[in-house]
């Protein structure tokens, strides 16, 4: 489509959703700004079924070290109000990853592996139930 768009489709299997997924990159991150972007996805995890969320998100890698921490100002249809999600991307070895984050409404941590187009996320989704997700592009 276009290098500042992306469009896909999200699949639950446990609540037995589809749904779509987009983000358009309003800003690249530059050494001295942070990146921002806008979308859409599922919710949230634990939303019901059919409720879509709605997100402006900044983020900043912090050059030095490789972490980059986010905050997001989210438009949940499940709440009906704005929330304010916010974590921290880090980067580790041979393709893996760590990101703790906070939804707005509940702390999730989630672990993985990405190599070109394709990832595997182990998910400790509320710091109580274990979860995977899988995603890939072309």
């Amino acid at each position: 489509m276009h290098p500042r768009l992306q469009l896909g489709i999200e699949y639950n299997p446990a609540a037995g959703e589809i749904g779509p997924v987009a983000t358009l990159f309003l800003l690249t991150e530059s050494v001295r700004r942070p990146g921002l972007f806008a979308g859409t996805s599922s919710d949230r995890i634990g939303s019901p079924r059919g409720k879509q969320g709605y997100y402006l998100t900044a983020a900043k890698n912090l050059g030095k070290i490789p972490v980059a921490p986010y905050a997001s100002l989210h438009y949940s249809e499940w709440d009906e109000h704005f929330n304010v999600p916010f974590g921290a991307h880090a980067d580790l070895p041979g393709g893996f990853w760590l990101r703790p984050m906070y939804d707005g409404e509940r702390t999730h941590l989630t672990a993985g592996y990405s190599r070109d187009q394709f990832s595997v996320t182990a998910l400790y989704v509320w710091l109580e139930e274990p979860g995977i997700a899988f995603s890939f592009g072309f």
